[in-house]
């Protein structure tokens, strides 16, 4: 690590950057038919209403309530929090490499994610990549989500750094322009590739 920055750190988020995720991942295996899966992808089990959960509604509140709405699909909505894993099946190329390069070479990590806190409990347990970290943001956890500045006080705060002491890359514009304003070293990410070059200009690598 370079001294000129030395105390400063890399921040990541975890959906689509470390991991592929899509709620497609799961349900393609449960629903053959592909109108029928666009379809409920649409409007029983979306993003958006997955999003109360990366808010802080737990899924006591949220699964009872989808199943009343639509009683018909209830195994299949109960399948989103029991198999919620198979949703972000695999690292994104080359992704985690980089992660391990600036941990060997000392440099801190920290993750800010857009993450349902009992969701986010079974997945971490499944990957030991999270052991690097020295700290993750959960926005469940928080009940404050990406772009709200407040969680990114907040991690601030708990990395002890602020302004363009941390690097973060996010996949979603919106969140990228909020660490920005915040004054933080932000890029949108597209691949392994482009975050390498914008970690080497940046010093890290």
């Amino acid at each position: 690590m370079s001294a000129d920055i030395q105390g400063k750190a890399v921040v990541f988020d975890i959906g689509r950057v470390l991991f592929h995720w899509q709620l497609r991942n799961l349900f393609e295996k449960l629903i053959e038919d592909e109108a029928e899966l666009n379809w409920f992808l649409a409007n029983v089990v979306t993003e958006e209403w997955h999003f109360q959960h990366d808010r802080g509604v737990p899924l006591g509140e949220m699964l009872p309530a989808r199943m009343a709405e639509y009683p018909d699909q209830a195994l299949r909505i109960a399948a989103y929090a029991a198999r919620f894993n198979e949703s972000a099946p695999d690292a994104v190329e080359g992704v985690h490499a980089i992660v391990r390069r600036l941990h060997s070479a000392g440099v801190p990590l920290y993750s800010l994610t857009n993450f349902g806190v009992e969701l986010f409990d079974q997945f971490r347990r499944e990957h030991a990549i999270f052991d690097l970290f020295e700290d993750i943001v959960v926005s469940g956890a928080e009940q404050i989500a990406k772009p709200d500045p407040r969680i990114y006080q907040i991690t601030e705060q708990r990395a002890g750094r602020s302004g363009d002491a941390l690097f973060f890359t996010d996949d979603n514009p919106a969140n990228v322009e909020a660490a920005r304003k915040r004054g933080w070293d932000a890029y949108v990410f597209t691949d392994a590739n482009a975050l390498e070059q914008q970690l080497v200009s940046a010093g890290f690598l």
